[in-house]
């Protein structure tokens, strides 16, 4: 399904991104919905689990045995029994829906100490190398990008919810066997927020870059877990956070 749909809007036909939920279920069973621009759900469910630390490797995922829309099915089992937790996100806040802050801290392994080596220069270029085309139809898409060391592009992911762009982007790295992501380098084309800097970290990329600014709790968590992060990333300049031991 394409992500963007036409509407009319004062005589004029534009284009707008699209939005629907997705629930994902593991083993027949619903586990969480979360709204989402649709394609790659396979890859955005098996992220997603991996970023809550409810699964470590990859999984088979696809279409549900009832075929229903918007769902798709993860082989289990589980890490852990999620238990009551509530996992009905919006496209606009990963974490909605849950408690307090330490529901949504997921174990991560330690990240490599000081590698990879990043030239700022390259930080502060990376946003301008992802491709948005669905961004430049709409408006309206977030966007991840992966990277090798050297700042070429591996993957790319659009969808209204940063968080979901980010999740399709890890579950494509885990069906190619690249997680952890130890060598590689996650740029978004937003904020950086706080799930955003967990879902790096449990996917173990050791660098997160934005074209935006970070918040208090993103800068707190990055500094905890050992990971660079660099916001303001456009031009020549960007700001580092955390992590400066591995940017040159």
């Amino acid at each position: 399904m394409r992500g963007h749909t036409a509407v009319v809007h004062d005589g004029v036909r534009d284009d707008v991104a699209v939005e629907e939920p997705l629930e994902i279920r593991v083993d027949g069973a619903p586990l969480a919905v979360t709204m989402r621009t649709p394609g790659h759900d396979e890859e955005l469910a098996l992220g997603f689990l991996l970023g809550e630390g409810l699964i470590g490797e990859a999984r088979p995922a696809g279409p549900t045995a009832d075929f229903a829309a918007n769902a798709v099915e993860v082989a289990g089992p589980l890490r852990f029994d999620p238990g009551a937790r509530s996992f009905y996100t919006s496209s606009s806040c990963g974490v909605c829906g849950k408690g307090a802050i330490e529901q949504v801290r997921v174990h991560a392994a330690a990240l490599p100490a000081g590698r990879p080596r990043v030239a700022r220069g390259l930080l502060a270029a990376l946003p301008g190398r992802l491709r948005q085309p669905g961004f430049e139809r709409t408006g309206g898409l977030h966007a991840t990008g992966l990277f090798d060391a050297a700042g070429g592009l591996r993957w790319v992911r659009e969808d209204v919810g940063r968080h979901n762009a980010m999740d399709k982007v890890v579950g494509r790295a885990l069906l190619d066997g690249d997680v952890p992501l130890h060598d590689h380098i996650l740029c978004v084309s937003g904020r950086l927020s706080f799930e955003l800097v967990q879902k790096a970290a449990v996917a173990g990329a050791p660098v997160l870059v934005g074209v935006s600014a970070p918040t208090s709790l993103a800068v707190a968590l990055a500094c905890e877990a050992g990971l660079t992060l660099a916001g303001f990333a456009r031009g020549e300049r960007v700001n580092v956070y955390a992590g400066e031991d591995r940017v040159d």
